[in-house]
């Protein structure tokens, strides 16, 4: 058991470190390509930190039926990270928001662009109440189009976010590029061999945590679903959302935001579609509860965004509690 503990916490260093490598690269790779923030945001920066949970479930459900548990593990990691992001993610964001208020480096207001955070949440309502309404449909042929139908509303999502973001006159240069410590701009083939040596690390740190994940399972005895729901989104994903935090001391709220919600719209989206394809996409009580959960915390933030244009940290703490209800209601449960 202690090998075992050992190498989820070696696999989470792995991953942690192919996240960090990644992020660094997608920064310089969206600064050289002079993309707007809202883009780098939304899809970059939110898609390479939300690599680990997908490869995660990925590989769960591939390699994982040897163990009969690949299922469990991954819909828990499918289903945990848009939990994660809506309830916990904007928690931290919002005790960031407070924290630098009190030091007297920002307010305690968020001004956000209301047309990216708006059209964040609507794209998540729609792909993920899609998802959800695939386990409800008995014939597979229609699940995979529902499946189909979500990789498409992804697609359009990235459409519009390139379209509606133009490039700012003014542009801030990322951290130094981890492989490239002279001072300047890296070229772009150093950029691409970054951002390939951490998907490799990602691949390997994912493999081992599903392993490790699953033997943990069965030792204690507990479902794998619940592990994954609340173990893997956490480890995987909740660290690298701290670049949000260091956005927030920057005031580049936006950034910050954007890089969570651009992150819930991917997870529920391609993640669920290639549970419908690799599953029975048969989500009981436990699962329903948690996108209703997630669902309820980001429709939060649209309250709070339609109301006063603009984000407070009552909206991000109240994902907190959501979140805290989630785990009494579960731990209720069993």
């Amino acid at each position: 058991m202690i090998g075992t503990w050992l190498l989820l916490l070696v696999s989470l260093g792995v991953i942690l470190l192919g996240c960090h490598l990644f992020t660094n690269g997608i920064e310089w790779a969206g600064h050289r390509l002079k993309l707007a923030e809202g883009a780098v945001g939304s899809i970059l920066a939110a898609v390479g930190t939300t690599i680990p949970e997908t490869l995660i479930a990925i590989l769960a459900l591939v390699f994982g039926f040897r163990t009969g548990a690949g299922e469990d593990v991954g819909i828990g990691a499918i289903l945990g990270a848009p939990l994660m992001l809506s309830t916990l993610a904007m928690f931290v964001t919002g005790v960031a928001v407070l924290m630098f208020a009190r030091r007297g480096r920002r307010s305690t207001v968020l001004h956000v662009d209301e047309h990216v955070m708006k059209r964040d949440l609507r794209y998540f309502f729609i792909v993920f109440l899609g998802a959800a309404a695939a386990s409800f449909v008995p014939v597979p042929l229609l699940r995979w189009i529902i499946a189909g139908a979500l990789v498409v509303f992804y697609g359009v999502y990235v459409r519009a976010t390139f379209l509606h973001n133009p490039p700012p006159k003014v542009r801030e240069q990322p951290g130094r590029l981890a492989l490239h410590r002279k001072s300047g701009a890296p070229p772009l083939w150093t950029v691409g061999t970054q951002v390939g040596l951490s998907l490799l690390l990602l691949v390997a740190g994912a493999h081992i945590f599903v392993d490790a994940l699953t033997h943990t399972a069965r030792v204690l005895g507990v479902r794998p679903l619940i592990l994954s729901l609340f173990i893997t989104p956490v480890a995987t994903e909740l660290p690298e959302k701290f670049n949000s935090v260091l956005w927030i001391r920057r005031r580049r709220d936006t950034l910050a935001l954007g890089n969570i919600t651009g992150a819930m719209v991917f997870q529920s989206s391609i993640p669920p579609a290639i549970g419908i394809l690799l599953t029975d996409w048969r989500l009981d009580a436990q699962s329903l509860a948690s996108v209703g959960t997630s669902l309820a915390a980001a429709g939060t933030l649209w309250a709070g965004l339609s109301w006063r244009k603009h984000l407070t940290v009552g909206e991000l703490f109240a994902g907190g509690a959501f979140y805290c209800i989630y785990v009494v209601w579960s731990l209720a449960q069993h």
